[in-house]
C-alpha cells in the first residue's frame, strides 16, 4: 500500500513539473514575439530620417497622418512629360513625375491611408461617446410632451426640417433645432430621427408604442418604429429667434401673377422683413418674397427659379421692406424653414444592374457631391469605407455593404487597376489640388467640419503631406482615365458655379429621371451638413514656391491626360500659364 502511494506521488510531481515547464515555455515564446514586433516598430521609426526610409507602420501613421515622400520614391523609366517647362528637361525629373511612377507610388499611399482611416475611425468612436456623456447630464428637454403619434415617412405630418443623429440624438437637441428653424413642434422617431412642423399630427398612438430610447440619452424616449414622440417647441422659439438666420437672396423680377406662383400671401401696412419671414415660417415655406406692403411665401419653381438676379437698385437699393420695391421687382429672403421637397431618401428597391463609382481624391468634395446626388435622385449613396460621422448625420448608405448594389453609386478614393475595373462606370470628381490638399489636411487633423491648427500647418507634417499627397492627386485621375470603362468627368469648380446643369448631367448619367422642382429644391439646400463654416483665414501662405512648382507639374500632366482622352481640360483658374 505504501509503495503504491509513493509511486502515485512521484507521478503527480512529474506532472506538476511538466505543466510548469510548458507554461514557462509558452510565456517565454510570447514575450520573444512581442519583443520582436516592438523592435520592428522601433527600427522602422528610427529609419524615418534616413535616405532609404521604410514605410511607416500603421501605429506611426495614425500619429502623424502622413508618410515621408522619400520612402515612396521608386523612380522607374516612364514617358517624358510634355509640359513645356525648362525645369523638366532633366531625365530624373521626367522619371519622378511620370504617370508610371505616379501609379506605383499611389498604390503604396492608398494602402497606408486605408490603414490610417480605419484606425482614425476607431479612435473617434470613444471620443464621441465621452463627449456625449458629459453633455447628457446638462441636456434636459423643455416644453410640453404632446404624446405618441403614428408616423408615415411618405405622408408626414411634421413636414418641416428633417435631420438625423444616429449616435447623439436627444429630445433637447431636436427641440432646439426645430425652434431655431421657427417650428412649433418637434417629433422624434426610431431613437435618432428628428422632424419639425407647425401642425400637430392627427393620428394618436398608444403611449407604450413610443418605446425607442434616444441614441444619445439613456432613459429618454425618442418615438419608435413608425411612431413619433412629439414635443412642443413654442417655449424655445422666443429664445431662439435672435439665432435664426433670415438670408437675403437678392432682387428679382416678379412673376406676372404672384398669387398663382406663391401659395400664401399677406398684405400688411408697414411690412418688415421680420414680419414677412415669421409669417412664411409659420406657413412652412422656405422663401419670403416682399413687394412693397405685400408678402408672399413659397418655393423656388420654374416660374420663379432665382437664377437671374437683378441689380439691387431696381428694388430701391435697400433691404428695408417698408420702401416700395417697384411693381416689377421683389426682394427675396430665405427663411429658417427647410425646403423638404427633396429630403426623402431610400435604398434601391431592386439591385442596380450598373455598378457606379463616385470617385475622387480625398478633399475633392465627395461628401458634398453625395449630398447633392442623394437629394436629387431620392436614393442613398454607398461608400467603400465606413465613416461613422457621416452615418450618424444621415448618410445611411455608409453602413450598407458597398457591393450590395442597393445604393445609386458608391464613394471611393481607390485607384488601383483592380479597384477601378470592379465598377461598370464612374463619376470622376476633380478639384483644384491646392484646395483639395488643404481640405484633406483639415479633415485629417480636425474632422469634416474643423480646421487644422496653425501649429499643424507650420510643422514638418504639412510639407511632408504635400510631397506625398500631391502625386496621389495626379495618379488618381490618370489611373481612372486609363482603366475606367465609362466615365463622366465633373470638375468641382464647375459644379459649384453651375449647380443645376452639372447636377442634371450627373443624374442622367445615373439613369434617374427627376423633376425640375426637385433640382431647384436641391439648389435651395445645396450646402448640406458637412460644409465648413466660412474660410479660416491664415496669416501666412501655406504653399512654398517649391510646393507650387511640384503641384503645377502635376496639374499640367493631368490637364494633358484629360485632353488626350477627349475630355475638357482642367478649369483655367488653376492651370499654370
Amino acid at each position: 500500500m505504501a509503495k503504491a502511494f509513493f509511486r502515485l506521488q512521484k507521478i503527480l510531481r512529474r506532472t506538476q513539473f511538466l505543466l510548469f515547464f510548458l507554461t514557462a515555455a509558452y510565456l517565454m515564446a510570447g514575450s520573444l514575439l512581442l519583443l520582436q514586433r516592438t523592435r520592428l516598430v522601433i527600427q522602422q521609426g528610427s529609419r524615418g530620417t534616413s535616405s532609404n526610409q521604410a514605410l511607416l507602420v500603421p501605429e506611426e501613421m495614425g500619429r502623424v497622418g502622413i508618410v515621408d515622400p522619400r520612402a515612396l520614391q521608386n523612380p522607374r523609366p516612364g514617358p517624358r512629360l510634355l509640359v513645356g517647362m525648362d525645369a523638366l528637361q532633366e531625365s530624373a525629373l521626367d522619371q519622378r513625375h511620370s504617370p508610371h511612377w505616379l501609379t506605383s507610388r499611389n498604390s503604396e499611399l492608398r494602402q497606408l491611408r486605408r490603414r490610417w482611416f480605419h484606425r482614425f475611425s476607431s479612435e473617434q468612436e470613444p471620443l464621441q461617446t465621452a463627449g456625449f456623456k458629459a453633455m447628457k447630464h446638462t441636456a434636459e428637454h423643455k416644453g410640453t410632451y404632446m404624446g405618441c403619434f403614428t408616423h408615415d415617412a411618405r405622408e408626414r405630418t411634421l413636414k418641416g426640417a428633417v435631420f438625423y443623429d444616429l449616435r447623439k440624438m436627444t429630445v433637447a437637441h431636436c427641440q432646439e433645432a426645430c425652434a431655431e428653424r421657427a417650428y412649433s413642434y418637434a417629433g422624434l422617431a426610431y431613437g435618432a430621427e428628428c422632424y419639425c412642423g407647425n401642425t400637430l399630427p392627427v393620428a394618436a398612438a398608444k403611449p407604450e408604442e413610443c418605446s425607442s430610447e434616444c441614441k444619445g440619452e439613456r432613459g429618454s424616449v425618442c418615438g419608435g418604429v413608425n411612431r413619433l414622440s412629439v414635443y412642443s417647441a413654442e417655449q424655445l422659439r422666443a429664445a431662439a429667434r435672435p439665432r435664426r438666420n433670415v438670408i437675403y437672396r437678392g432682387c428679382f423680377r416678379a412673376p406676372e401673377n404672384l398669387t398663382d406662383t406663391f401659395p400664401a400671401f399677406l398684405i400688411q401696412p408697414n411690412l418688415t422683413v421680420e414680419m414677412c419671414s415669421e409669417f412664411c415660417s409659420k406657413k412652412e415655406f422656405p422663401l419670403a418674397v416682399i413687394r412693397g406692403q405685400e408678402c408672399y411665401c413659397g418655393y423656388p419653381t420654374r416660374r420663379f427659379s432665382l437664377r437671374e438676379g437683378m441689380d439691387g437698385l431696381r428694388c430701391s437699393g435697400t433691404h428695408n421692406a417698408s420702401s416700395t420695391a417697384g411693381a416689377e421687382h421683389c426682394l427675396v429672403y430665405q427663411t429658417p424653414v427647410q425646403d423638404t421637397r427633396c429630403t426623402d431618401r431610400k435604398f434601391l428597391t431592386t439591385k442596380s444592374k450598373v455598378f457606379v463609382a463616385l470617385s475622387s481624391f480625398p478633399g475633392a468634395g465627395n461628401t458634398w457631391a453625395r449630398h447633392l446626388i442623394e437629394h436629387a435622385t431620392g436614393y442613398y449613396t454607398g461608400s467603400y469605407y465606413f465613416d461613422g460621422a457621416l452615418y450618424n448625420k444621415g448618410f445611411k448608405g455608409e453602413k450598407d455593404h458597398w457591393r450590395s448594389r442597393r445604393t445609386i453609386c458608391v464613394k471611393t478614393h481607390e485607384s488601383g487597376k483592380t479597384d477601378i475595373e470592379m465598377f461598370d462606370s464612374a463619376i470622376l470628381l476633380i478639384r483644384n489640388p491646392y484646395k483639395s490638399l488643404m481640405a484633406e489636411f483639415n479633415r485629417k487633423y480636425a474632422g469634416h467640419l474643423g480646421y487644422a491648427t496653425d501649429r499643424n500647418w507650420k510643422s514638418k507634417e504639412w510639407p511632408d503631406f504635400v510631397n506625398s499627397y500631391a502625386s496621389w492627386w495626379a495618379s488618381h485621375v490618370l489611373e481612372w482615365l486609363k482603366y475606367g470603362k465609362r466615365l463622366l468627368v465633373v470638375h468641382y469648380e464647375d459644379l459649384k458655379q453651375s449647380l443645376i446643369p452639372k447636377l442634371k448631367e450627373m443624374v442622367e448619367f445615373l439613369n434617374v429621371t427627376v423633376t425640375e422642382d426637385r433640382l431647384l429644391c436641391v439648389e435651395n439646400n445645396r450646402d448640406g451638413n458637412f460644409k465648413r463654416s466660412g474660410t479660416k483665414q491664415k496669416n501666412f501662405e501655406p504653399f512654398t514656391q517649391e510646393m507650387r512648382d511640384l503641384i503645377n507639374r502635376y496639374i499640367l500632366t493631368v490637364d494633358e491626360a484629360l485632353r488626350g482622352r477627349n475630355f475638357s481640360g482642367l478649369p483655367r483658374e488653376y492651370v499654370p500659364r
